[in-house]
């Protein structure tokens, strides 16, 4: 009997097993491009494999399964943009043009949170971490008042839910933009127009100055 030629492993698989964190990354992005698309519900596993250039066995190796994929992008997302809040200076002038231009880069983070909500209920997958970043986003709001960078008579909590929607909404609901400004939302005009009215919006959010009452000293 002849000896069996010994099969040469993929060129993916090869390298998956060379550098198993540039694997995570590339299945990640694939999986939040597929979640971004289709839902988690619609979402396809062979699909995100095929995109991220190996096989299913792979995937699963890594990740166990298409929930614990999900949580993984949900977590990978919010490591992401909580770095970038540590990194802003708090003044909201600074921070409303940041986030709208960064959503503008990131439609497939506002897609799979539109998902998330079409699929109903307000359970939502990973909900501790998930929570657990929006107590550490409203402390940062708290400083922020008491830095007197956003006045101290708003409740933090509709603070962070108006700064979301003002940045979040144009992007979410491109056609009521559309409607509203005449333009796409991703018309470079608007996307500069809107960065602009963000910054000088922001004022709203600052302390009242009050007047100075002066004493007159008696003589």
């Amino acid at each position: 009997m002849g000896v069996k030629p010994v099969k040469n492993p993929s060129p993916a698989r090869s390298a998956a097993t060379r550098n198993p964190e540039r694997t995570r990354g590339l299945i990640l992005s694939a999986a939040l491009k597929e979640f971004a698309a289709q839902g988690f519900a619609g979402a396809r596993v062979d699909a995100i494999a095929r995109s991220a250039g190996i096989n299913k066995r792979m995937l699963y190796h890594y990740f166990g399964d298409k929930e614990e994929l999900f949580r993984a992008v949900l977590r990978r997302k919010i490591t992401e943009r909580q770095a970038w809040a540590e990194s802003l200076s708090g003044d909201p002038a600074e921070s409303l043009p940041f986030w709208f231009e960064a959503t503008c880069k990131d439609t497939d983070w506002v897609r799979l949170l539109t998902w998330e909500a079409l699929a109903g209920g307000e359970t939502v997958i990973d909900e501790a971490p998930r929570q657990a970043a929006v107590q550490s986003a409203l402390k940062r709001v708290l400083r922020q008042q008491a830095r007197g960078q956003i006045s101290a008579e708003f409740d933090p909590r509709h603070i962070m839910l108006a700064m979301r929607s003002l940045t979040m909404f144009p992007l979410a609901f491109p056609q009521l933009t559309r409607l509203i400004m005449g333009c796409s939302v991703f018309d470079p005009k608007f996307q500069k127009e809107r960065a602009v009215f963000l910054k000088q919006f922001a004022a709203a959010f600052k302390p009242t100055a009050r007047p100075v009452v002066k004493i007159k000293s008696k003589r």
